[in-house]
């Protein structure tokens, strides 16, 4: 992943954009959480104690000089002892996070380690979680006790017992995917298990999986980039954003690509965070080759197929957003039939086994004809649509209804719409 230029933007920005980005997506508090950066001289740069997390400036941040010396305008974090104790454990270690996210709370409460081999690239970012015994907040105790578990070098993720989690990274992008993306998983848990159990897969087939990812994709040299390449560019930009806005997608997953001309089109790259991609960032694709100099997403090639068997697709967004997962990881059938406007726009999204999507693309790509959106199991949900910002409107209405779904299987059994109902739509709305 391209990583925050720690060469051009000091620790305290830095600190300052993950711990904004932290809090608006919901995954800390006003006054909860913590992050630090340790700098080359061996000084902590770290969140300051009892100050608002939504109004945070770089000037904010605290530095722990090597000597002990505290420079700046606050008090650094009460929990700055296992930030120090975690560092002086691991020196490999650049960037702390610790957060309260609902999700990971949830399994500390639980006292249990999320199971994070439901989707493959997880397992990959995440790795082994360790687990932390409770000890008083801010204590030094605390401090021992996880610094104890980090000694493990496995584990770059500790749950906390009935506390949270704390993250490590090589720098604080490389922490902060692993933050986001555990989260991610752990809402996801928590969603399936309210309409049935999850799968998870062996490494056995997340090893198969990613054997059958192509890795070396033919490159052209002569290149253009005329006003309505750049147009796209730019749009497929801001729909990623405002997906990871949404909770559509995290900085680890997602994958848009339009049509350009004829069966050309534009994708995105695997090796860029999404909240940080860039319209130079967007590959090109002409005759199933790409741009020369940059990788396209690991599906390109279903992304060619899906064009050239439907001329009616434009623009086909791949993602993982975490109440449509839930019925992707436990394989139950996702019924749109929840109001009118999800049969509407989605009518049916049928379930594919794990892997076909690249062991069988012929066969997925012209199940499209049919179907606006697939879900496959324990990876994706797939939408298309004839423009992007219709099939990004497919798929918040998409997650919208499995939202709908999840919260109803704590209030009672599902009532969908019926079959005389579903007639009547078809009419009026001229639903073939």
């Amino acid at each position: 992943m391209r990583q925050l230029d720690t060469t051009l933007m000091h620790p305290a920005e830095q600190i300052n954009i993950i711990i904004g980005r932290i809090y608006r997506s919901g995954m800390t508090t006003t006054s909860g959480g913590n992050i630090s950066i340790r700098d080359d001289n061996g000084d902590i740069w770290v969140t300051p104690s009892a100050i608002d997390k939504g109004t945070l400036t770089p000037k904010d941040i605290v530095c722990v000089k090597k000597d002990g010396t505290i420079v700046g305008p606050h008090k650094p974090s009460s929990e700055y002892p296992f930030h120090k104790a975690i560092y002086e454990t691991r020196p490999e270690i650049k960037a702390v996070i610790h957060a309260h996210p609902p999700g990971l709370v949830a399994f500390s409460i639980a006292r249990q380690i999320p199971n994070t081999n439901i989707i493959p690239q997880a397992k990959n970012i995440c790795g082994e979680i360790g687990y932390a015994k409770y000890a008083c907040p801010g204590s030094q105790e605390l401090g021992n006790v996880i610094a104890e578990v980090f000694k493990n070098e496995k584990y770059k993720a500790v749950i906390l017992e009935n506390h949270g989690v704390v993250l490590g990274g090589t720098d604080m992008m490389d922490a902060y995917e692993r933050f986001e993306t555990l989260e991610f998983c752990c809402r996801t848990l928590v969603n399936a298990g309210h309409i049935g159990k999850p799968k998870s897969l062996a490494d056995s087939q997340i090893a198969d999986f990613n054997s059958c990812i192509p890795h070396h994709i033919p490159h052209y040299m002569d290149v253009s980039y005329p006003s309505d390449e750049r147009a796209i560019r730019t749009e497929m930009c801001n729909v990623i954003h405002r997906s990871c806005n949404q909770g559509l997608m995290i900085s680890t997953y997602g994958t848009v690509s339009c049509r350009w001309r004829g069966n050309d089109f534009l994708i995105t790259t695997p090796n860029v965070p999404r909240w940080d991609i860039q319209p130079e960032d967007i590959v090109q694709v002409r005759d199933g080759m790409a741009e020369a100099g940059k990788t396209p997403s690991r599906s390109v090639a279903l992304h060619y197929r899906i064009y050239q068997e439907n001329p009616h697709i434009n623009s086909i967004i791949s993602t993982q957003s975490p109440h449509l997962m839930a019925f992707a990881v436990t394989g139950k059938k996702f019924d749109v039939r929840t109001i009118p406007e999800s049969w509407i726009f989605l009518q049916d999204m049928p379930n594919i086994p794990f892997g076909d999507h690249y062991k069988a693309v012929d066969k997925v790509a012209a199940m499209f004809a049919k179907h606006r959106a697939l879900l496959v199991e324990n990876d994706c949900v797939i939408v298309t649509g004839d423009r992007l910002m219709q099939t990004f409107d497919y798929l918040e209405v998409a997650e919208f209804s499995a939202n709908s779904l999840v919260m109803a299987s704590a209030i009672g059994p599902l009532c969908p719409i019926g079959d005389n109902e579903i007639e009547e739509l078809r009419v009026a709305f001229n639903v073939k």
